[in-house]
């Protein structure tokens, strides 16, 4: 083969996958008397052949006119739920859906109480599920809600394709209000029988349009004959992908609970947010002051919008951006504690209600085996020094100089053996 040759073959080779990813939680479900194969190739997730589970070669829409789809996804909020409980005694089923100064926070940041003068959030929405990230902020920004049924809109325009912008977006510019353009597949059907069209009708189109597939000329036609606005045809027209209502119904409920602890109870809150919504963690910067938290927030800002952060360096601000915001309300964040800390969660201070006390987990590299050691054998007796403290848990030299340059281990002598000069 002459190298000419071999060159064409590998240039076509360049960008295939060499292995495939799992969706974790879609589970394809077949008739029984049928194999997978039947219907597509599978193989190995990342190519593991002691995986329990296989891979679909192909991607769901090949054959999701055939074959049923379960998306089983794991949720922090029910996990969230349970902490809130824990460490409250409050039922959070008991949290109205209703409570104004709850829902003022998706437009005004008023109700945290902020007493730094240089906070501008202009709302308070910052690390509360499906809100929080910036493009839903931006979106509540621009639309400021101020009834659940609006969240739940809101919701559905930021999960769907096409939904919100170059559609929705557009269209609250000009002057429609949010109630009004289409937020949740469901908002389809109701919204056309409530103009005349036959159920059947409305159900058909609220499908084609759900998908993608958008309307026929004769649906476009019995939509204006029963005097459907016409930017509502046209908005169905654009749509790729909308998010059902009960979904959305059920993240805002969440959301809205979460929001409670944060308006009434923000110690429970910032406990629940820093142990179970955050990937990363940089405990020199959690434990100064509000100034300096901005400070390194703006470094991070300048890599994110040059498009050089890493993934740790995204997620670290996320981190910074809601710890921002509990010095602003006059809450902070203190050292790890030998003695105090937990392995894993954050805990408030039970003499200072102000204060939070982070878990070992927040030191890089330390992992969770490694603070459960430290509090088992916390357990059994005091720390002598710190070659007691190597001896008895499973911390690396590393790691002791990491909690020794926090000023963690100050208390503590270097040996078990007493100087005597």
């Amino acid at each position: 083969m002459s190298r000419a040759q071999r060159q064409r073959l590998a240039s076509g080779c360049e960008g295939v996958k060499r292995t495939t990813g799992q969706h974790a939680g879609g589970i394809v479900v077949l008739p029984d008397d049928m194999e997978i194969e039947d219907v597509t190739p599978i193989q190995y997730p990342a190519n593991d052949k002691s995986a329990a589970w296989r891979s679909t070669h192909f991607e769901y829409h090949d054959y999701s006119d055939n074959l049923l789809k379960f998306d089983i996804l794991g949720h922090v909020d029910p996990t969230a739920m349970r902490l809130f409980e824990n460490v409250s005694g409050i039922d959070v089923k008991t949290i109205p859906m209703n409570d104004r100064k709850v829902l003022s926070l998706f437009h005004s940041p008023k109700a945290l109480n902020i007493i730094n003068p240089n906070y501008h959030e202009e709302t308070g929405a910052a690390g509360l599920p499906e809100f929080g990230t910036l493009n839903t902020r931006g979106t509540i920004e621009e639309t400021r809600p101020a009834l659940f049924s609006e969240l739940v809109q809101i919701s559905g325009l930021s999960h769907g394709t096409n939904v919100w912008r170059g559609n929705a977006q557009d269209l609250i510019r000009s002057g429609i209000k949010l109630s009004n353009v289409i937020g949740c597949r469901d908002d389809i059907m109701s919204t056309l029988m409530g103009y005349g069209l036959e159920s059947l009708d409305a159900f058909t189109i609220m499908e084609q349009v759900r998908k993608g597939r958008g309307l026929n000329p004769d649906q476009e036609k019995n939509m204006l004959d029963h005097n459907v606005p016409k930017w509502y045809v046209d908005s169905c027209q654009k749509i790729e992908y909308m998010f059902p209502k009960a979904h959305a119904v059920a993240y805002c409920i969440m959301a809205v609970r979460v929001a409670w602890f944060k308006v009434y109870h923000p110690e429970y809150y910032y406990v629940s947010f820093f142990s179970l919504r955050c990937d990363a963690y940089e405990i020199e910067t959690m434990i100064k002051d509000a100034d300096s938290i901005y400070a390194r927030m703006q470094e991070l800002q300048q890599k994110i919008d040059t498009k050089q952060a890493t993934k740790k360096e995204k997620d670290i601000f996320d981190m910074l951006e809601v710890c921002y915001e509990m010095v602003s309300r006059g809450y902070r964040m203190l050292n790890i504690d030998l003695n105090r800390s937990l392995a894993t969660e954050f805990l408030v201070n039970p003499e200072n209600h102000r204060e939070i006390f982070p878990p070992f987990k927040v030191l890089d590299g330390l992992g969770d085996n490694v603070a459960e050691s430290i509090v088992a054998a916390r357990q059994q007796r005091e720390f002598l020094s710190k070659e007691d403290l190597v001896d008895r848990t499973q911390l690396s030299q590393t790691l002791v100089k990491k909690l020794d340059s926090l000023g963690v281990l100050a208390h503590l002598d270097d040996s078990n053996q007493m100087s005597l000069f």
